[in-house]
């Protein structure tokens, strides 16, 4: 009976060791904070008639204007439930949000909100597809699923102007910034990871970071 005890309490104790080795490579949720800025470049002013382009592209690089960032985790694992069904909506003649970033296997609804017919469509390589034209009632809503990362530019054949972008990241932990370049990411996982700072679809900054159980890390992206 000695011997079983013995062993039994070898078997709880490499039990116990395998679990504490699995959570440090899995990382552990702490209450840790990482916030700070992101310089920004400089909003363009458009001409009136062309006000309503909220996504610009200037030498083939798209980005959002006003220009905002997204930053994100990269390998840390995904301890978070699946990923939800957001939107974008179509409304006064534009895609609000004109930047929308997202986890990968979210699905992305587009209602119709303005009183005429619209279409969403993309080509750019992590998702083509073409929802066709539709009325601001058709139901059920249109949407796709976005299974792959990547950028992901969103267009109306109908409407010239409209362009949207989706950002489909392998991460849960992400947020985007104000338009002032502030940011702020919680409920992260503890220990060393790459924080990166989307500007556009050329640049995409990133520092390397430890993140703390507890307490505010300052990261700033000159």
């Amino acid at each position: 009976m000695i011997s079983n005890l013995r062993i039994n309490a070898r078997v709880r104790t490499g039990l116990l060791a395998a679990v504490c080795l699995l959570g440090r490579a899995a990382g552990v949720l702490g209450d840790a904070v990482v916030e700070g800025h992101v310089t920004l470049p400089k909003a363009v002013t458009s001409p009136v008639m062309n006000k309503r382009y909220d996504v610009i592209t200037s030498g083939g690089v798209l980005s959002p204007n006003p220009p905002r960032a997204v930053l994100y985790l990269e390998g840390a694992p995904s301890l978070s439930a699946q990923p939800e069904t957001r939107q974008v909506v179509q409304t006064n003649f534009t895609f609000v949000p004109s930047l929308l970033p997202i986890q990968v296997g979210t699905r992305v609804e587009f209602p119709n909100f303005d009183p005429t017919f619209h279409n969403v469509f993309s080509y750019s390589p992590p998702k083509r597809f073409d929802l066709g034209r539709y009325r601001p009632d058709e139901r059920p809503i249109p949407s796709q699923l976005f299974d792959k990362p990547g950028l992901v530019t969103l267009r109306c054949d109908i409407h010239e102007h409209m362009r949207g972008l989706i950002l489909v990241l392998e991460t849960p932990y992400f947020v985007l910034s104000d338009t002032d370049g502030r940011f702020r990411l919680d409920h992260l996982p503890t220990g060393r990871f790459t924080l990166k700072a989307w500007i556009n679809s050329k640049t995409t900054l990133e520092k390397t970071i430890e993140i703390p159980a507890s307490g505010t890390l300052q990261v700033d992206f000159p």
